[in-house]
């Protein structure tokens, strides 16, 4: 799933809050005088208490969202077991030189995809076919005795590990916000700052009191949208574990 760009989203709701608001006090201006009694305004501030409750709960739904994309556990348990493979490796033997080289090869360019400079990491049919052939290659190994016996099991087995988590963060690479929830967002925040326009005095202090909301707002939707891209942008998981881990195969 393509992931949203956050300057543009967040830019084109700031614009739209911001017309929406000049919008409310226009009409404010030509609406009768009856329709801005105390009771009205009353009402009308019932109401954007309602719609604002309901906006803090699809925000705190989008953020949790957004937070299960940018946990790094994975990232970490990558970098571990990649270094894990490479010391049983070591230790089997120079038989297994190989094998090695063919992991440092496919991780090295793993985490070039996985934290590109430009966005659109994708899932690789050919990085995948790297993986099968690493992954035959310790199969393919011959143990001359107990102990290599039992460091091939194990290699195998850490890099069965290795495959299932490369591939997930992959596949996590996506967008996970919801495109419904996020239109709904912006349209509820708009509702919330055009009542807000018809319910505060037309002038310059109200004004600019819409705008730098409309820009708090505009901002939470930016860093929430970075969180949902976690290996591209500004709010990106630190490559560090993984550039470690490759830095120690090259040794």
């Amino acid at each position: 799933m393509e992931t949203f760009n956050p300057l543009l989203v967040s830019g084109g709701l700031l614009a739209g809050l911001v017309v929406v608001a000049l919008l409310g006090e226009a009409v404010r201006r030509r609406l009768p005088r009856n329709h801005l009694s105390p009771e009205s305004m009353d009402i009308v501030k019932l109401g954007m208490g309602l719609v604002a409750t309901m906006t803090a709960l699809l925000l705190g739904l989008l953020v949790s969202s957004a937070k299960g994309s940018y946990e790094r556990t994975e990232v970490l348990h990558l970098a571990a077991k990649t270094t894990l493979l490479d010391r049983t490796l070591r230790l089997y033997g120079p038989e297994a030189a190989d094998a090695r080289a063919r992991i440092r090869d496919m991780m090295a360019e793993f985490v070039k995809r996985m934290w590109p400079e430009r966005r659109g990491a994708r899932l690789d049919p050919a990085l995948e076919e790297e993986g099968n052939a690493c992954y035959l290659a310790l199969e393919q190994l011959e143990p001359r005795s107990d102990l290599q016996r039992i460091l091939k099991t194990k290699a195998t087995s850490v890099a069965a590990d290795l495959g299932e988590i490369r591939t997930l963060l992959l596949v996590r690479s996506g967008s996970s916000i919801s495109t419904p929830l996020l239109i709904a967002l912006a349209c509820w925040c708009m509702i919330i700052f055009f009542s807000f326009s018809l319910v505060a005095p037309p002038n310059t202090t109200t004004r600019l009191a819409l705008i730098a909301s409309a820009f708090s707002v505009a901002d939470a939707v930016f860093l929430l949208l970075e969180l949902d891209r976690p290996f591209e942008g500004l709010v990106r998981i630190p490559s560090a574990p993984m550039v470690n881990a490759v830095s120690h195969l090259e040794k």
